[in-house]
């Protein structure tokens, strides 16, 4: 049976009357572009364009796309099995990528659970902490302190430690788990410590310490829920919170981890290792969907000395092969491609760049942490109206709410950079002249 390849009207006709797209109504009254492939940091359009991707398709592609290496890792797992079922058996993947994840991932986080997903990874972790509580004969502890512009995920547990005000998820408020929620960090990354900025933090996680599972933040960088970049002696300070008054740390960096910030993982600017660490998006260079919840010591055994004898929870496809393959390739490239240089220089030249953006009209601030450029407006725009001027300037960028932000794949060029970073001047200016 052989498949026409359909025109970009096609397509466009098919997507409309069936394909329910991310946070869109159905059916979608927004432009939708087809991608016909992708290579490097370009998308080609099935209309003949192609747009430099400044988003590393929501941040995952950090090695751009079709690469050769991860395409052949692809290629060799395949000739060997596509999947099997992790209950009972195992396989050389799984297994050397767990080993790998425990190498590379602050001291004493050792045992490795893979899923599908970073949603799933933060429920994962979430489960963890309630069971492990549960094994320690204190069933009272069932809450979860989070930030508030946090955000964790669109499942239920996840949605219900991201900000409930702020955030996306206040339609569901009613029917979540209700948590407790301290001010987001005031400090910025550089700014000089001062103790009042973990105040109201360190009231509430004594207040309600007989409760409280565990704390759950991104480390650093905010990242959906503002882009915003915070002071590591206040996650250091998290860190000491948690151990005096026995509440374990979850520390999710679903899209921080794997050097987007400029540490292999966000913990690393304060020195400081969680009990749960949650990955995600660029655990497989962005080619297929894996997360991982790693777990020190302490967790492990707790839950498996507890009443269950076990950890329950089980998804069907957990340490796909595919997907771990991928995963060591990924991790592979990484360390080979000196990432760290790669991903100070881009931070360099966006600071540079996105700097002049600041004297623009409605331009609220300019901020840039390893490779996350932001621009923040003063008011939000209408996306698919300022995402159509973007396609225009040859580059895709997908804001978010008030936010212009890059997140570029780590191989990007300085003109390819440049491009980005003058589209959004570009648009920023017509826009608000």
């Amino acid at each position: 049976m052989t498949h026409t390849t359909l025109t970009s009207e096609q397509i466009l006709a098919l997507d409309q009357a069936h394909v329910w797209h991310p946070y869109a109504p159905f059916p979608n009254p927004n432009p939708v572009y087809p991608v016909s492939r992708a290579e490097g940091v370009y998308l080609h359009l099935a209309d003949g364009r192609s747009l430099i991707d400044g988003t590393a398709s929501w941040w995952s592609v950090v090695h751009g796309y079709n690469h050769p290496r991860l395409n052949q890792a692809v290629r060799d797992q395949l000739d060997k099995m596509a999947h099997v079922m992790l209950g009972g058996l195992t396989h050389e993947p799984v297994a050397r990528l767990a080993a790998k994840l425990a190498e590379i991932t602050p001291e004493g986080l050792n045992k490795v659970f893979f899923s599908d997903s970073g949603s799933v990874a933060v429920e994962v972790a979430i489960k963890m902490a309630l069971q492990y509580w549960f094994s320690q004969g204190q069933h009272q502890k069932t809450r979860f302190l989070a930030l508030r512009s946090g955000y964790h995920g669109d499942t239920f547990g996840a949605m219900s430690v991201c900000d409930p005000v702020n955030g996306m998820h206040h339609l569901f408020t009613h029917a979540l788990p209700h948590q407790v929620f301290a001010e987001a960090p005031a400090c910025t990354f550089d700014e000089e410590w001062d103790e009042r900025h973990i105040a109201n933090f360190s009231q509430l996680i004594q207040r309600h310490r007989q409760k409280l599972a565990a704390v759950v933040l991104e480390p650093i960088a905010q990242n959906a829920g503002g882009m915003r970049f915070y002071s590591p002696q206040y996650l250091k300070r998290v860190r000491e919170l948690c151990d005096r008054n026995d509440v374990l740390l979850i520390a999710d960096e679903i899209a921080t981890g794997f050097g987007r910030t400029g540490k292999l993982f966000a913990c690393e600017h304060a020195g400081i290792s969680p009990d749960i660490l949650c990955l995600g998006k660029a655990l497989t260079g962005g080619y297929i969907t894996l997360a991982a919840t790693l777990s020190n010591d302490r967790v492990s055994e707790g839950i498996s000395q507890g009443e269950a004898g076990a950890f329950m929870h089980g998804p069907t496809f957990m340490g796909n092969p595919l997907a771990c393959a991928l995963g060591l390739a990924s991790i592979q490239l990484l360390e080979e491609n000196h990432w760290q240089n790669r991903v100070a220089h881009i931070e360099s030249v966006m600071k540079t760049e996105l700097e002049p953006c600041r004297e623009l009209p409605g331009v609220a601030d300019v901020r840039v942490l390893g490779g996350i450029g932001v621009v923040e407006l003063e008011q939000t725009k209408t996306i698919p109206d300022i995402q159509a001027k973007f396609v225009k300037e040859g580059v895709w960028i997908r804001p978010l709410g008030k936010l212009i932000y890059l997140m570029p794949s780590y191989i990007i060029s300085d003109t390819e950079l440049h491009q980005l970073t003058r589209a959004i001047y570009t648009v920023l200016s017509s826009d608000m002249n």
